[in-house]
C-alpha cells in the first residue's frame, strides 16, 4: 500500500516541477524595453540635408508632433508617432509611416520609408 502512495507522490512531484518551469512561450518572450520620455524638443536630422527640430507630445506610447521649418524629405508632413517594442514610428497626416526607428544610445535611428537614414536626438 505505501509502495501506491509513493509512486502517487513520484508522479505528483513530477507534474508540479513540470507547472513550475516557463512554458515555451514565457522563455521567448522579450524583456520589457526601457520607457522613453518623448515629450519636448527633438532634432531630426539626415546626412546631407537640413536638420530639423520636432517638437513631441502626449504621454505613454503615442502622441503629436510639430514639425519645424526645414525637415528633410517629407518629415515637414509629421503629426503622429507611436513607440512600441522600442520602435518608434513617425507617422504623417494622413497616418501614413514616414519612418520606423530604434533606439540606441539615448537617441532613435532608423531609416524613413523612402530608405534615407535618419536620426532623431533630444535637443
Amino acid at each position: 500500500m505505501q509502495t501506491g502512495y509513493l509512486a502517487a507522490g513520484l508522479i505528483l512531484a513530477a507534474l508540479l516541477a513540470g507547472c513550475a518551469s516557463p512554458s515555451a512561450e514565457q522563455r521567448s518572450t522579450p524583456a520589457p524595453h526601457p520607457r522613453v520620455a518623448m515629450t519636448g524638443q527633438w532634432i531630426l536630422s539626415a546626412p546631407n540635408a537640413s536638420s530639423c527640430e520636432m517638437r513631441f507630445g502626449g504621454s505613454g506610447f503615442e502622441g503629436t508632433i510639430e514639425p519645424g521649418a526645414g525637415c528633410p524629405g517629407d518629415f515637414f508632413t509629421s503629426r503622429q508617432w507611436t513607440l512600441a517594442h522600442g520602435r518608434l514610428t513617425i507617422n504623417d497626416y494622413q497616418g501614413q509611416p514616414l519612418a520606423h526607428l530604434r533606439l540606441s544610445y539615448g537617441r532613435f535611428s532608423g531609416r524613413a520609408v523612402t530608405g534615407m537614414p535618419v536620426t532623431l536626438a533630444r535637443f
